[in-house]
């Protein structure tokens, strides 16, 4: 019969950080255990301080691609806002058109007309568009253009030549009006 021990390769140390080596034949001493503990704990903590640290690491880099993530997505959101803002820059000269138009035009043709100025517009609402027409409004330069200053109520827009627009709350175009002095 043969040495099963023999048959055996030898264990090999895979760690070879660990400079605690247990001995078969050799007496442990109080103060090699003692330093042997305290050699062992002293590791413990650390791998538990790194552990810690890379947890932080980890948590703080998770944290901000969470932050970027939602950046990016308002930016995206934002964006999508104003898309379409120059082709409706584009549309309001036909919007205005039609206005005048209307005040031109005589009664079964102003039908027609005005049902495409309400169509045209109920298709911009949805979309974000708003007309606004300040008359009597205190003037305000983010939203009208002063092209001439007539009797009236001083600051206020006594005359909207032109109605303004706004996209999303955006002023898009300024209306264009005349101011009491």
């Amino acid at each position: 019969m043969k040495d099963e021990n023999h048959d055996k390769e030898p264990e090999i140390d895979t760690d070879p950080g660990d400079e605690v080596v247990y001995e078969d034949n050799t007496e442990v001493t109080h103060a090699d255990h003692k330093k042997k503990t305290d050699q062992l704990k002293a590791k413990l903590k650390e791998a538990e301080e790194k552990a810690a640290k890379y947890l932080d690491s980890w948590q703080r880099d998770k944290a901000e691609f969470i932050n970027v993530r939602k950046r990016d997505e308002a930016a995206q959101k934002e964006f999508l806002k104003f898309a379409n803002e120059k082709l409706i820059l584009d549309i309001i000269p036909i919007l205005d058109n039609f206005d005048i138009a209307l005040s031109h035009a005589e009664s079964e043709v102003k039908k027609g007309i005005e049902s495409i100025v309400s169509q045209l517009m109920s298709t911009l609402e949805k979309n974000g568009v708003k007309k606004f027409s300040p008359l009597g409004e205190i003037f305000d330069p983010s939203h009208a253009q002063a092209i001439a200053t007539v009797s009236g109520d001083h600051g206020k827009i006594v005359e909207v030549v032109q109605a303004g627009y706004e996209l999303n709350g955006k002023t898009i175009r300024p209306a264009i009006v005349k101011v009491g002095e």
